[in-house]
């Protein structure tokens, strides 16, 4: 005879199934978020798990601690794919993240159809009443800051972009410069960019001493670091606003009783790690995380009114934490030794290339051992702790010279520069597999109230879909 099928039984299936269904569901169908009245969201762009990390250890090495950025209570690996490939550019991811819905690769807050205009989380905050500050490293009307107030069919329409930006009435834009601002071959061209939006109202200040004089209700703000991108960091320009003051000035600027949403973007992660600069790219990381401490310093002043959320719209250059060469060792300490970014060392090069009429391998040598502490094994003068070429590498560096420099002469470009960084980079325990982006996902992580809405397996467009409920 079959035996009954008990009530305990019976609860013990629904608790399992329910527990079950519980791991699966994606994060935005739990209780809907109430709204929080200041908002923050970070997006390294390029930035995935491997950039995050490698600033991490280094960190830790260093005796500087660990990030902020990875010690966020909430957590989510969140998938990036666009509408029409595995591996998204930013103008999709961009458009993701800001919107909440899918579009194809090239294209900014309009569907892959290219019909319908989406609608951003910066737009619902400002129609919430909130003031909206966008910041990034990069021109101000590139692909993702772009995302949160443009609707464009191409990403390189920038003059385009640009007239949506003045059109937004968002409160605060800083960072970098707008692009072609001046572009008179656009159909759409009405007058330099800067002059257009100082007659819609908008303070235009360029430079680090202009913009430090804006003032908490003196209205909306252009604040322009740099005609183009803000320089990187390991590069060392003193006068340069930097990302961590353009958040703290947009939160002086922006705090207001209906509250504020402020998306800043650490852009140049994105364009250093293209050039597979793993240095350059550590300096844009930590730099990026101190940002991310200064709206964690707002945030802890009032905890049950902010949100912080940190993400990246894609990785780029495939960086791995390893390299053939170094097996189980990791040396990621030795990248205290670079002190100029790859593009830096490219201009030092073809300046000496461009000085001497026949130039030698001796005239490079004291770059690298000025700059990346590296040296030959011929060379008696080198320090105790300089990182010595091996014959293969030595060959390396000789093919690249020959190739920049035939018979002593600067044809120019990068040659030399990139296998000096790439040496150096496997120095230090680390490798890239492309120059372009990986379908990597990325990591999201949160802070402050509402902040566990972010948490285990989500994709990009989940962000936008909670975000938008919180700043309603």
């Amino acid at each position: 005879m079959k035996k009954s099928f008990s009530f305990r039984t019976l609860i013990w299936v629904i608790a399992l199934i329910t527990a079950f269904s519980c791991l699966t569901l994606p994060a935005q169908s739990a209780a809907a978020p109430k709204p929080v009245k200041y908002v923050f969201l970070f997006i390294g762009d390029g930035m995935s798990i491997p950039q995050r990390m490698m600033a991490d250890e280094y960190s830790v090495r260093a005796k500087q601690g660990k990030l902020f950025i990875n010690q966020m209570p909430w957590q989510a690996v969140t998938t990036t794919r666009s509408a029409n490939e595995f591996i998204t550019d930013s103008a999709a991811s961009g458009t993701a993240i800001a919107c909440g819905e899918k579009t194809i690769n090239g294209r900014i807050g309009i569907d892959a159809t290219g019909k319908r205009k989406f609608e951003s989380i910066a737009k619902v905050a400002k129609k919430s009443g909130r003031k909206v500050g966008i910041i990034t490293s990069i021109t101000i009307n590139h692909a993702t800051p772009a995302s949160f107030y443009a609707n464009v069919l191409s990403r390189s329409n920038y003059y385009a972009i640009a007239l949506d930006l003045i059109n937004s009435n968002f409160d605060y834009f800083g960072g970098g410069g707008a692009a072609k601002h001046d572009d008179k071959k656009s159909k759409l061209y009405q007058g330099n960019i800067y002059d257009l939006a100082a007659k819609a109202g908008y303070q235009v200040a360029h430079g680090k001493k202009a913009i430090m004089q804006l003032k908490p209700g003196s209205g909306k703000a252009f604040a322009v670091g740099s005609p183009s991108a803000i320089p990187y960091a390991i590069d060392n320009t003193p006068d340069t606003m930097r990302l961590p003051e353009f958040v703290d000035q947009a939160i002086k600027l922006l705090d207001n009783p209906n509250g504020f949403f402020i998306m800043t973007e650490g852009g140049r992660i994105d364009s250093v790690c293209h050039s597979n600069d793993a240095a350059t790219v550590l300096q844009e990381v930590i730099e990026f995380d101190k940002a991310v401490r200064i709206a964690k310093a707002f945030a802890d002043k009032h905890p049950e009114e902010t949100l912080i959320v940190v993400t990246g719209d894609h990785e780029t250059g495939g960086l791995t934490l390893g390299f053939a060469g170094t097996g189980y060792k990791s040396y990621i300490e030795n990248l205290k030794y670079q002190k100029c970014s790859l593009t830096e060392l490219t201009r030092k090069i073809n300046a000496i290339g461009d000085s001497k009429k026949s130039v030698t391998m001796d005239d490079i040598k004291p770059l690298m051992k000025k700059y990346f502490n590296m040296a030959y094994k011929s060379d008696k003068a080198r320090t105790a702790d300089a990182l010595i070429l091996t014959s293969a590498e030595e060959k390396q560096l000789a093919n690249a010279f020959a190739e920049q420099f035939p018979k002593g002469k600067n044809k120019g470009g990068w040659a030399m520069a990139r296998n000096i960084v790439r040496i150096f980079n496997n120095k230090c325990a680390l490798g890239w597999t492309t120059g372009a982006h990986t379908a990597l996902p990325v990591l999201t992580t949160a802070y402050g109230k509402s902040s566990d809405m972010f948490n285990g397996f989500i994709d990009n467009t989940d962000i936008a879909k909670i975000l938008k409920q919180v700043v309603k």
